[in-house]
């Protein structure tokens, strides 16, 4: 197998033209090449300086989930600092974890920052929906949002060999000259609910109105773990 390292988005897209399939960090990909036989070409976009950004409004796809640090908002950092082990976290990216895995653990913090997907394909570089690129499981270049007045993370632990364990993100939006908007999203086994509702300050006033949501139909353990989180967001930007 040929591992083709572009260095431009235009030689990335020649390469994928070529048919070189991309790769990221290979944790979840080589096992199956291993059992499939391996492409003739492949194509990792770890010396692309698009793909390779970390800043408090954008993380490119092919950072490795270790790179994630406090430069980024807390639901981000703390959803890339708690996948796996360490050896997990210095190997895999950005872009494998919210498109190419089950698992998908910090798609819930992408999506309550309302991030923006940059997608890389043979014929160009577009803005996309993150629910598109997941569901296509497009090639994600970067993902960029605006900085949230406050955000939080929360992982629940899980039972060895039984479903993912639960997972909570929610942040708070900035309005401009209007209130702003609470976003919480939710892992629940393999699905991935997400809701919003216009800002307000009293967590429980919050809460009525995202239960009227999908959110309201989680199991009650689910259901108290995001009053929880945002209980703590919503009091840390009003403070």
């Amino acid at each position: 197998m040929q591992l083709r390292l572009p260095t431009s988005i235009s030689e990335a897209q020649r390469c994928l033209a070529e048919g070189a399939v991309p790769i990221g960090g290979a944790t979840l990909v080589w096992a199956a090449w291993q059992r499939d036989g391996f492409p003739e070409q492949a194509v990792s976009l770890r010396n692309l300086p698009e793909a390779t950004a970390v800043g408090p409004e954008e993380v490119g796809g092919a950072v490795l989930l270790h790179r994630v640090d406090a430069t980024v908002p807390e639901a981000l950092h703390r959803a890339a600092s708690q996948v796996g082990t360490g050896a997990v976290r210095r190997t895999a990216t950005v872009g494998g974890n919210i498109v190419g895995s089950t698992l998908r653990d910090l798609l819930p913090a992408a999506l309550v920052l309302d991030a923006r997907a940059t997608v890389l394909e043979s014929d160009g570089v577009y803005e996309a929906d993150l629910s598109e690129v997941v569901a296509k499981r497009q090639l994600l270049l970067g993902l960029r949002w605006n900085t949230p007045l406050t955000s939080g993370y929360t992982k629940l632990e899980g039972d060895p060999g039984g479903p993912p364990p639960l997972v909570v993100a929610a942040a708070v939006q900035s309005g401009g000259t209007g209130p702003g908007r609470l976003r919480v999203a939710v892992r629940d086994g393999y699905e991935v609910l997400s809701e919003s509702t216009p800002y307000d300050p009293d967590a429980d006033r919050a809460w009525t109105a995202l239960e009227r949501t999908d959110l309201g139909g989680l199991p009650a353990q689910a259901r108290d773990t995001v009053r929880a989180q945002i209980t703590d967001v919503l009091a840390r930007a009003a403070g």
